[in-house]
Formats: structure tokens, C-alpha cells, sequence
């Protein structure tokens, strides 16, 4: 069996990173601009994807976040929302993503008049929509964001608790990391353990192991976001391991951001040799111009992985999700069924 794209694409796979608000479609883009006249940099194609995916233009996380207010003016009404989730969800199914976390901020989606809990439930709604045309299954993630005060990501934790089970899954942290620890939306936080709800923080990106121990010791983190400096701290990483807490690894957005200077230092193949339960996620599709099938690639080629890898990888996204445990377990039974039946891949022990 060769690994290449039309391969990884035709694989389940689970996406457990993934910010609606920088997935979007240009043409979409363009498309409510013109319906809702709001301004464009330009609404020539190929001039805006230009502007909005990093290419060369390789910054710092504060340069990658900018580009997210282009994107962000679209996405100020119900229908807006709801179109982009539905397209999202739409473009995961068609490269065999079987599983779909969606995050965003719900706080950032309010200048035009719409409620946060109106743009949760039109999120909903196109996810629901995308299920039923495509079999797709989600969840969302609200965003709390470290920039923003921690009054703003408590009322963001409340929403997620309104939610509960109707949609939201999760609760994470995500915006500028350095300047702006975690531990000061502890608060939030509580809140969200306190009801039994996941969460997942950005930790460990743009700084270091200091902030994925916050995440996890003053924040509750059942999962990391990125998780790139977790190498700096050997204590930390056996914890981490120790307790199989999920690292969602987003390659190609590390480098736009400045989190690594190239593959090669990336500590994802010594993540995996070690054991630890590494995911591939992607991040931002529009702003890192990428897909799923490119992360996968990207790892395959830069650290020459095997089928055994891509299984363990694959198997690992659907044991992370916050799908509940009962459901999980006949999830990740079904996918392991046909990986080894479908696929071929070698059947082996899960740990």
C-alpha cells in the first residue's frame, strides 16, 4: 500500500482543530461581502487568497491572527454563520473526515446585532444541515480568547454551559498566547469543570512548557492545542504522556507562525516515538492554505512515517475526541474494522 494524497483522503480520519473562522472559502468570502457590503481588500479571487493565506509571508502569531479580521466581517449574521459551518463540514467530508470539532468565539461574531447564542445556534444549524446531506458527525468548541478579558471568557464559559449537550462540546482558549497567561481566566474555567464539559487550551505555541502547565494544572485541560514547547520540559512531557493527554498538532500552521523554524525542529516525530497520543489537525484551511490530506502528507514526507504510524495517528484523533466515552468506543471499534478490513492495515493492539 502506497501512502499518497488520494489515499489519506479516502481514509476516516477525526479533525479536532479546526477554527471556523479561519476556514472559510474566498469565494464565499467575497460572496457575503458583496451581499452585505462590507469592504474587501479586494474581491478579485485569486488577489484576496493572495492577502489571506501566509504562503512566504511567514510572520509572528500576532501577523497570522491579523488576517482573521478580513474574515471575521463576513461572518456578523445568522446566515452567515451558518453558510460557512455548513461549507466547512461540507469540504471535511469530501477528504474523509469522519469527525469534525468545530471552534470559534462566539464573542467575535456579535458587531452587527446578532446574540452569541444566535450564532451558536446557526452554527448548529449548518452542521446539522452537512450531517444530514453528508453523514458528517461534529461537535463545537467555544472559544474563550486570552487577549480578550477574563469577565468575556467566563460569559463564553456560561454559554458553553447553556449548551451542554446541545451542540457544544468543548471549551477552549485560544488568541495571543505570550503577555497573556491562561491562569488569569481561571474563573471560566472553574465554571467549566464545575459542569463537566471538556476542554482543550492553545498551550505551548508561542510559549513555553510554563503555559501548557498552566493549561493543565490552573486550567483543567483535557487536551492541548499544539503543544510545541511541551519538548523543554521532560517532567512536564512524561506527565503529559503518563496521564494520555492529546496533543493537537497543527504542523504547517506552526511554522506560519513562527512556533518552529522548519519541520526538521518540529518535536512531532519524537512526540510519536515517545508515545505520546499526537493528532494531526489543520489549524486554519484558508489562512495556512491547507486540508487534512495536506497535514497527513506534510508528516509523511518530513518524517517518513509508515502505515503503522498513520493508523496509530488516525486511531488517536477519534480516542481524543469528546465524543461521550460509550459512543467513542463503538466509534473507534467501526473505524479500526475498516482500516483493517477496507484498508488492509495490520491489526494491533490500541493503547
Amino acid at each position: 500500500m502506497i501512502l499518497n494524497k488520494e489515499l489519506i483522503k479516502r481514509l476516516p480520519k477525526a479533525e479536532l482543530h479546526c477554527h471556523l473562522d479561519g476556514s472559510l472559502r474566498v469565494e464565499t468570502i467575497i460572496d457575503l461581502a458583496q451581499k452585505d457590503k462590507i469592504e474587501l481588500p479586494s474581491f478579485n479571487l485569486e488577489n484576496l487568497k493572495k492577502q489571506l493565506s501566509i504562503g512566504e509571508n511567514i510572520g509572528t502569531l500576532e501577523e497570522y491572527i491579523s488576517r482573521f479580521d478580513i474574515t471575521l466581517s463576513v461572518m456578523q449574521t445568522p446566515e452567515s454563520v451558518e453558510r460557512t459551518a455548513y461549507e466547512l463540514a461540507e469540504d471535511c467530508h469530501n477528504e474523509g473526515i469522519r469527525y469534525l470539532e468545530v471552534r470559534y468565539s462566539p464573542i467575535l461574531h456579535i458587531s452587527a446585532g446578532m446574540t452569541m447564542s444566535e450564532s451558536v445556534d446557526n452554527v448548529k444549524i449548518g452542521l446539522k444541515k452537512a450531517q444530514s446531506d453528508f453523514g458528517i458527525k461534529s461537535g463545537i468548541i467555544i472559544c474563550g480568547i486570552r487577549h480578550i478579558s477574563p469577565e468575556v471568557s467566563l460569559k463564553l464559559a456560561d454559554l458553553a454551559v447553556q449548551y451542554k449537550n446541545k451542540g457544544v462540546v468543548g471549551f477552549d482558549l485560544a488568541g495571543a498566547e505570550e503577555n497573556f497567561p491562561a491562569k488569569h481566566h481561571r474563573e471560566a474555567f472553574e465554571l467549566i469543570l464545575k459542569n463537566n464539559i471538556n476542554t482543550t487550551l492553545h498551550a505551548g505555541e508561542a510559549y513555553g512548557p510554563d503555559s501548557i502547565h498552566q493549561a493543565i494544572h490552573s486550567c483543567g485541560a483535557h487536551r492541548i492545542g499544539h503543544g510545541t514547547r511541551l519538548k523543554e520540559n521532560s517532567d512536564l512531557l512524561k506527565y503529559v504522556n503518563d496521564h494520555r493527554i492529546p496533543l493537537e498538532i497543527c504542523l504547517n500552521s506552526n511554522i506560519h507562525t513562527k512556533s518552529i523554524s522548519s519541520l526538521k525542529q518540529h518535536p512531532f516525530p519524537e512526540y510519536l516515538k515517545s508515545h505520546l497520543r499526537v493528532t494531526i489537525n489543520t489549524d486554519n484551511r484558508l489562512i495556512s492554505n491547507t486540508t487534512l490530506a495536506d497535514e497527513y502528507m506534510t508528516a509523511i514526507k518530513a518524517y517518513d512515517l509508515t502505515l503503522q504510524d498513520i493508523r496509530t495517528i488516525i486511531i488517536n484523533g477519534f480516542k481524543s475526541s469528546f465524543i461521550p466515552h460509550q459512543k467513542r468506543r463503538i466509534v473507534i471499534k467501526n473505524i479500526v474494522d475498516e482500516l483493517e478490513n477496507e484498508f488492509g492495515f495490520e491489526q494491533r493492539v490500541i493503547v
